[in-house]
């Protein structure tokens, strides 16, 4: 699939374009007191006093076992733990589909979210999830669909909008894709630099990678963040980008047209 908290961040990750996931998960359950950790034992009424175990004693609940199962990558074994808690849970059905997501079974994980949305139909993160089990079976308009309607529901979830960029990057709708990507990065500094865990990857045309790369270096120069543009910018250009004409005539790419490592690509670029 092609780029997903679980939600899919748009983003070019060792040759391979991103989607996030989103998950309650983001191992925020993992920060969470435990439920019930009361202490075992009393005192008796009348001397002698009885020794008790003062060792307090913690619940683990099915969905902080699974939550800690998929920080160590056993999906199946987290599934087994969600199962174990509510069944009408939309959370839960929600974090299963993003274990099956891990091990690419897409069918299931688009059940699972499709059982989450039928028990919490207003869940912008199972709506995202669905968009990139969309997005991974090529139906970009469905994930593009779905991708929008997490957005109203989450209209500041940055990575909403990294993920329907590069939907519509997909879909050969760049300057709308563009748009996403600068809205994103506008919402969260550090949305295209999020935890690896919440993304999913898969290959891609050589050139759609080329693309999106180019798109994010565009959109961090824009932004004024000049090392990031430069990254993107190497990446796009070792995934095959050559139109050293856009990078001398576009507006963007101004403020890095007096550093000696972009001027050195131009000259590369012109041999």
């Amino acid at each position: 699939m092609k780029g997903f908290r679980f939600s899919l961040t748009s983003r070019i990750y060792a040759g391979f374009a991103v989607v996030s996931l989103t998950c309650a998960f983001t191992l925020q359950p993992l920060a969470q007191t435990p439920r019930s950790f009361m202490a075992i034992g009393s005192y008796g009424q009348q001397p002698p006093i009885r020794v008790v175990d003062e060792t307090p004693h913690f619940e683990v609940s099915p969905e902080m076992q699974g939550d800690i199962l998929m920080a160590r990558q056993r999906y199946i074994a987290a599934i087994d733990a969600y199962r174990q808690g509510p069944s009408d849970s939309a959370v839960l059905w929600n974090k299963m589909g993003i274990a099956n997501h891990h091990m690419f079974n897409l069918r299931e994980a688009q059940k699972d979210y499709e059982k989450a949305l039928k028990l919490k139909s207003n869940y912008p993160e199972a709506l995202n999830n669905l968009a990139a089990v969309y997005y991974g079976q090529k139906q970009y308009h469905d994930a593009e669909r779905a991708y929008k309607k997490a957005i109203k529901l989450s209209p500041k979830a940055a990575m909403f909008y990294s993920n329907l960029g590069t939907a519509y990057l997909a879909e050969g709708k760049y300057k709308k894709g563009e748009q996403c990507y600068r809205t994103a990065l506008a919402l969260d500094p550090n949305v295209f630099e999020s935890d690896p865990a919440a993304r999913i990857a898969e290959t891609g045309p050589t050139h759609e990678i080329a693309t999106l790369n180019y798109l994010l270096a565009k959109t961090y120069a824009e932004a004024g963040r000049k090392t990031e543009a430069l990254f993107y910018l190497r990446k796009a250009i070792g995934e095959g980008f050559n139109d050293r004409k856009k990078l001398l005539e576009e507006k963007e790419f101004a403020i890095l047209r007096d550093v000696p490592e972009f001027q050195q690509m131009l000259a590369d670029k012109q041999q």
